[in-house]
């Protein structure tokens, strides 16, 4: 090829000269080179029924790709000519900041309740009630036992929803209320560039189990909605469609990760300009039994059922599976200006994050953290900080005897021996509401950056061997000035998700 690629003066006048005699820059036809299409053309004109005519055409074919060729050649050697290229301007980096959030939890519906009962360290896990489970092996769970939609939701709707969706459309309806966004604003804003992002591990689990129950009677005894009642973007388009909101529209399942990828893709959209106001977050409700009893198969939970508050202990070395719970986290985020246009109040900025996969097993994490660590570090690129400007992580710890002590090690590794780092877990107090638990921990992280406190981590009676507990909040709350904080989510298929809030400055 080397051969090809190098040639003199005189080649290069050579080839353009026998290009330009078969009418490759000009020639007989009057500089007009002769295309496949014209040949065609001329062709079927003139037809090419006799053998000799055939053998001419063919001829000239393979003409016409050689004068193809040659033109290729011809330009490969030409001397190189420098090009110029309009630069893109530079654009100011649109800002994300949080102006909203709605709750629904075992720990309470309202932000400042929920996260008082955090600081507290009350924990909302106790027997289930919802159905019958003495069978179960498990029989605790961080349960909603009151929930209203009365203003929230329509009552027709109300009848027939999932529960996962009647906690997302309230839940996000709440952080609306609590951004400010009133009617007369919503008359004013441009929906174009508002969206709704908001995801679930499970979907319509109690609707499609119904479903199958009155399968066995007939079909006809079906709810004619089981199907986009079951799915898991159904909520945020409902939610889109209750307030006509145009812009960015879907759902992401990545099993108990699913929060924080919502919440950053969320981001993105409004980075990118596509929008400037965006619901996201995550809900499930699956505390039902085909839940409990597809989660006691995986051997997954916890089975203390004598002392529900004390079930949920990550990182403590007599933790036995993590609880289930159940419920709903929004958050309402908004470009900057949009946000200082209209008076909103900024609760905390959205910095970046990243995600990864493990690409190692179904249900375990790698066994050397390697997908976590990576995680953290290319969130950290990607909000611009170093690592020693982050000062708080909200763990996905889920009490999980693997699961703890891997996520553990990874932020060590990533963060090394930074004496002002503090790290606890919500999920000591709610349990793991799968694909809520990152939207609801966030919540729980912007308030740690608003209130200046960071709640406990509960049932730590006895740090695994390995951790150090002085790097953990201890059993109360502490008082603590968030400069930087970091929220990690993992699911199922080795999912790894980390995002960055800090103060708005």
């Amino acid at each position: 090829m080397a051969a090809y690629t190098v040639a003199t003066p005189l080649c290069t006048w050579l080839m353009a000269a026998c290009m330009y005699s078969n009418g490759g820059y000009g020639g007989s036809n009057g500089g007009k080179k002769k295309t496949s299409s014209s040949f065609l053309r001329s062709k079927k004109k003139r037809g090419c029924s006799s053998s000799s005519m055939e053998l001419k055409c063919r001829n000239n074919r393979r003409s016409n790709r050689a004068l193809h060729s040659g033109r290729v050649m011809a330009v490969a050697v030409e001397p190189s000519v420098e090009v110029t290229t309009k630069k893109k301007p530079v654009t100011k980096q649109r800002r994300v900041v949080v102006t909203g959030m709605g709750v629904v939890s075992p720990l309470g519906h309202e932000i400042d309740i929920f996260y008082n009962n955090l600081l507290e360290g009350v924990s909302g896990i106790s027997e289930i009630e919802a159905f019958d489970c003495a069978t179960y092996p498990t029989r605790i769970a961080g349960e909603i036992k009151s929930f209203s939609t009365e203003g929230w939701v329509a009552p027709k709707l109300s009848k027939r929803m999932d529960k996962f969706m009647l906690y997302m459309l309230t839940a996000g309806k709440k952080a609306l209320s609590d951004g400010g966004i009133t009617d007369e604003l919503m008359n004013e804003i441009d929906k174009t560039k508002c969206g709704v992002l908001i995801g679930s591990a499970m979907g319509g689990m109690k609707v499609f189990h119904d479903a199958l129950e009155a399968l066995r009677i007939s079909y006809k005894k079906m709810n004619p909605f089981c199907v986009p009642f079951a799915t898991t973007n159904m909520g945020s388009a409902m939610l889109a469609m209750d307030l006509g909101w145009m812009g960015p529209n879907y759902s992401i399942s990545t099993a108990c990760a699913t929060s924080n990828f919502c919440i950053l893709n969320a981001a993105n959209h409004i980075i990118r300009g596509e929008a400037d106001l965006m619901l996201c977050g995550g809900s499930d409700a699956t505390i039902i039994p085909i839940g409990l009893g597809g989660f006691v198969a995986c051997r997954a939970l916890s089975q203390r059922n004598n002392d529900p508050t004390k079930a949920s202990r990550p990182w403590d070395a007599n933790r036995d599976g993590f609880v289930m719970g159940e419920g709903a986290g929004v958050l309402l985020l908004e470009e900057l200006d949009h946000a200082l246009n209209r008076g909103a109040e900024i609760y905390a900025e959205f910095l970046g994050g990243s995600f990864t996969c493990d690409a190692y097993h179904m249900t375990e994490p790698h066994p050397e953290g390697v997908g976590v660590a990576l995680c953290i570090e290319k969130a950290l690129a990607e909000a611009g900080l170093a690592k020693e400007e982050i000062n708080y992580v909200n763990a996905h710890a889920t009490s999980t005897p693997t699961g703890d002590l891997k996520e553990y090690q990874a932020l060590v590794r990533c963060f090394g021996d930074n004496p002002e780092l503090k790290i606890n877990s919500s999920k000591s107090m709610t349990g793991h509401l799968l694909g809520a638990a990152g939207a609801v921990e966030a919540i729980a992280t912007v308030q740690a950056i608003r209130t200046g406190w960071l709640h406990p981590n509960i049932n730590l009676e006895n740090p695994d061997k390995g951790v150090d507990a002085n790097l953990l909040v201890g059993p109360t709350k502490e008082r603590y000035n968030v400069r930087a904080a970091l929220s990690n989510s993992f699911g199922f298929g080795g999912q790894n998700s980390s995002i960055i809030f800090a103060p708005y400055e």
